[in-house]
């Protein structure tokens, strides 16, 4: 059976493909940014985004670790590139609706579909969201996660 990807997964693949970024090596916050024509700034506040007369700024917290650094990074990518808005003159529902996919837009920008299949995974779950988490600069919580969903979505096209 053949994997048929997300929509959310050919948008990500897409974005990569454009800047050219082919492997996990490349996913760097700084290299990215300068390719998407992104500002990023480091701060000890919570990471945010904004866009301000054309040019999109995302600030990140200086005090988390690298790993969580690149993927609030993605969260708010998302929200540049995929929301148009304040949050703060949305509703309440609309606002969780946009964190939720936020959220998920950072499992597949951190951790693309597309370069998954290249790596010699573990046959265990847990060994194999280690390496997940290592090759791709993620906490580990952050790839079990992903690796779950991945799992569950060919699964999901094997049984279909």
């Amino acid at each position: 059976m053949t994997y048929v990807k997300s929509h959310l997964e050919d948008f990500i693949e897409n974005l990569y493909t454009k800047i050219p970024i082919t492997s996990p090596e490349q996913l760097d916050i700084e290299l990215i940014a300068r390719r998407l024509n992104i500002e990023v700034g480091y701060s000890h506040k919570k990471s945010k985004c904004a866009e301000v007369g054309g040019i999109m700024m995302i600030l990140i917290n200086e005090n988390v670790s690298r790993a969580e650094q690149w993927q609030e990074f993605a969260h708010e990518v998302c929200h540049l590139l995929r929301h148009t808005g304040n949050q703060t003159e949305l509703p309440f529902p609309f606002v969780q609706l946009q964190e939720w996919q936020a959220q998920a837009f950072a499992y597949h920008f951190c951790v693309p579909t597309f370069m998954l299949p290249d790596l010699n995974l573990p046959d265990t779950e847990y060994a194999a969201a280690r390496v997940i988490s290592e090759v791709f600069n993620v906490e580990y919580d952050f790839a079990l996660e992903r690796l779950r969903r991945w799992i569950i979505q060919k699964a999901v096209v094997q049984y279909s």
